[in-house]
């Protein structure tokens, strides 16, 4: 019993630090000077104008205080197609509840009579196709009406803005609760993030019977009526990931598939470009975003509901801020662009925030990120508050004139390494290798290098003429080698620690121009599962920046099987990921526009989290630039920024990486290998934790 009680105690504990963790609106929200949460007063007064060339009303919070309102807060908009994104909400509760575990279910499995009208809604096979997927990211096919509608193409070939698609999704929740949504949310989500009725109404279905199975039948497409107060308490949660005050409302995975753009999605025609520009790249499930940077100004996290009259619930985790505005709407200009009309409300909102940051007071610590850090692409990390480096002074340099340095800690409890463009450890190579290989023994700061002969393995040539190694590990005893500059990377393993290699009979020709393996504990111990991973920057050369990240796996008894290798196609709507043996169907598995390169990934068991180290292409990083390091719970994510820095105090080289054996057995201190100034360089990183 005591133990029970323990394990209570602990648990309330745990809820009470992360409610204290951000403040939360009660009756009201709590305040802030646009000073105090480092945002540009000039600049949000300008997006506030701008809002109210349409009348209406708006609120904008940065880290849980409302900075700046205009127009009643209470008064309740007819929101249109905002909605859908309120809407989809309940989805989210389905599969917190475990009623849906998937979207890739037909949508006639939750509903019997799915597109049975006596107008008829297109070819049987294709209504049998639709899922709930298709429903939520408007690639069903359904017209734009919000009736019964009809089918306009083959599900998935194409995306098509409607009303009747979110529809029959509304239809299917009900009919999985045998509830009216309305009190499904009111019970789970509204009153518990402190939105009443009279803040928020949803009128009965303007289209269909207004009951279905004898509940009251809501719509999806439209219905909605709310203040701005509770848009962007909705917002809020949304920007706590589905957590409110401690408590889990809806899955941290669904809340990223809604702001995030499926590769299935991704690229489809648009049906009607000329309203919904290229839609197809900037829609999640039924949020907007930005995730194509189509708004120059604006992060590229940011995501958004949009209804008619330019309704919006706005979410920003990268800037960590919420806003909601409603009224009329506002001027287009003739054949603009459908975004264009939010440049001007977004667009200073978030230079606000950029703006203001180095005055920031009130809000979080954000340390852990350098005064000379660039925009960060993902939000700061909830495990890693700081990383402290010693001072330059002690950095180990070894193996002068050489670089690269990929690692993986062997079953002889070495260290196995290689270089590139250079002549390794002392004593050195009689010629400058392209690729060479090394061991290391020892724990900083009592390290040393030696060089490793391999005929098989070795290769000459300077620059991109020549093979060089961007990954290594050992699974079972064996080592594996990931080389670029070799159109694009190839694959050699060794069955002797280095001594003999035997190379693959293909390579990868799509990407994968700097492919790097997830690195683990001792001879791959501590694996996540049997699979392999490797990461790499999308592009087909090691010499060309990219905007994102891809991943791959293969069995680890394949490795040297090409036909083996799946690549990351996705998440699903319950956070699981999705593999493809077709890389034309892969997806980012991170994002940075510009700033994809080269990359070293491990895992830190002690803290649970894959560490990735991730080099800011410049001139000459081996002398000066930035890198970030990014940390997440799997390897496919969610990512957040542990640090970022665009100029660190020596340069970080072409690539880094903790090595796993170099870990503290509390995770708190690590060594970071890198090639700055041409070398085997190590520098001790100290971590400190948030609480």
């Amino acid at each position: 019993m005591n133990a029970v009680r323990s394990g209570l105690a602990t648990l309330l504990l745990a809820a009470a630090a992360c409610a204290a963790e951000h403040p939360w609106p009660g009756d009201d929200w709590p305040t802030a000077q646009p000073a105090d949460v480092g945002m540009d007063e000039t600049l949000l007064e300008k997006a506030r104008d701008y809002a109210l060339t349409g009348s209406g009303s708006g609120i904008i919070t940065r880290h849980g205080r409302a900075v700046i309102r205009w127009g009643d807060q209470a008064k309740r908009y007819d929101l249109k197609s905002t909605t859908k994104s309120i809407g989809m909400t309940s989805v989210g509760l389905a599969m917190l509840d475990g009623r849906l575990t998937s979207l890739d279910v037909p949508a006639k499995r939750y509903h019997p009579t799915f597109g049975v009208a006596k107008d008829g809604t297109g070819r049987r096979e294709w209504l049998d196709s639709v899922t709930l997927f298709h429903l939520a990211t408007q690639t069903a096919g359904f017209e734009k009406p919000g009736g019964t509608g009809k089918l306009l193409f083959a599900p998935g070939t194409k995306w098509a803005y409607s009303d009747s698609g979110p529809n029959w999704l509304a239809e299917c929740i009900t009919l999985i609760y045998r509830q009216d949504v309305r009190d499904l949310l009111f019970k789970r989500v509204f009153r518990p993030l402190g939105i009443q009725p009279a803040d928020l109404a949803w009128r009965r279905n303007a289209y269909r019977p207004k009951e279905i199975d004898g509940v009251v039948r809501r719509e999806f497409g439209s219905g909605v009526s709310a203040g701005v107060d509770a848009m962007a308490r909705i917002g809020y949660l949304y920007l706590r990931r589905g957590r409110w005050k401690g408590k889990r409302i809806l899955p941290e995975a669904f809340v990223d598939a809604c702001r995030t753009v499926s590769e299935r999605v991704r690229g489809l025609p648009v049906v009607g470009p000329k309203t919904y520009g290229k839609a197809s790249d900037h829609y999640g499930l039924l949020w907007w975003n930005n995730a194509d940077g189509t708004l120059t100004a604006v992060p590229r996290d940011a995501y958004w509901s949009w209804g008619l009259y330019d309704s919006l619930i706005v979410v920003i985790p990268s800037l960590d801020v919420a806003c909601a505005r409603a009224g009329q709407s506002w001027k287009r200009e003739r054949d603009a662009d459908h975004y264009d009309v939010l440049q001007r409300f977004l667009g200073p909102i978030a230079q606000s925030a950029r703006a203001g940051r180095g005055s920031v007071r009130a809000s979080p610590p954000t340390s852990h990120v350098s005064a000379a850090a660039p925009r960060a692409p993902y939000p700061s990390s909830p495990v890693i508050k700081r990383i402290t480096w010693a001072p330059a002074s002690r950095i180990i340099r070894l193996a002068k004139g050489s670089d690269n340095w990929p690692v993986t800690w062997a079953d002889d409890d070495r260290l196995y390494t290689a270089y590139g463009d250079g002549r390794g450890f002392k004593p050195l190579t009689e010629k400058k290798l392209s690729l060479g290989l090394a061991t290391v023994t020892g724990r900083p700061p009592d390290i040393k290098g030696a060089n490793l002969r391999s005929t098989s393995a070795e290769q000459l040539g300077g620059g991109a003429s020549g093979k060089k190694a961007s990954g290594m590990t050992m699974i079972d005893g064996t080592l594996y080698m990931a080389a670029r500059n070799a159109r694009n990377s190839q694959i050699a393993c060794s069955r002797d620690r280095g001594r003999s290699w035997t190379w693959s009979a293909w390579t990868f020709t799509t990407s994968f121009g700097y492919p790097t393996f997830v690195g683990f504990g001792r001879n791959y111990a501590g694996a996540r599962d049997d699979f392999v991973y490797l990461v790499s920057h999308d592009a087909d050369s090691a010499y060309k920046p990219a905007d994102r990240m891809i991943l791959a796996r293969v069995p680890k008894a394949r490795l040297m099987d090409r036909a083996a290798y799946e690549a990351f196609g996705g998440l699903d709507a319950g956070g699981r990921p999705l593999w493809t043996r077709d890389l034309a169907r892969r997806a980012a598995v991170f994002t940075h526009r510009g700033r994809c390169y080269r990359s070293g990934i491990t895992y830190c068991a002690p803290l649970k989290r894959y560490l990735w180290v991730q080099i800011i292409p410049g001139n000459d990083t081996r002398f000066r630039g930035g890198f970030g390091v990014y940390d997440a719970p799997e390897p496919w994510g969610p990512w957040t920024t542990a640090y970022l820095t665009e100029a660190w105090d020596v340069g970080p080289g072409e690539t880094a990486s903790f090595p796993t054996k170099w870990m503290s057995d509390d995770g708190r201190t690590l060594w970071l290998v890198f090639s700055g100034d041409d070398c085997f360089s190590v520098r001790k990183a100290t971590l400190t934790l948030a609480p």
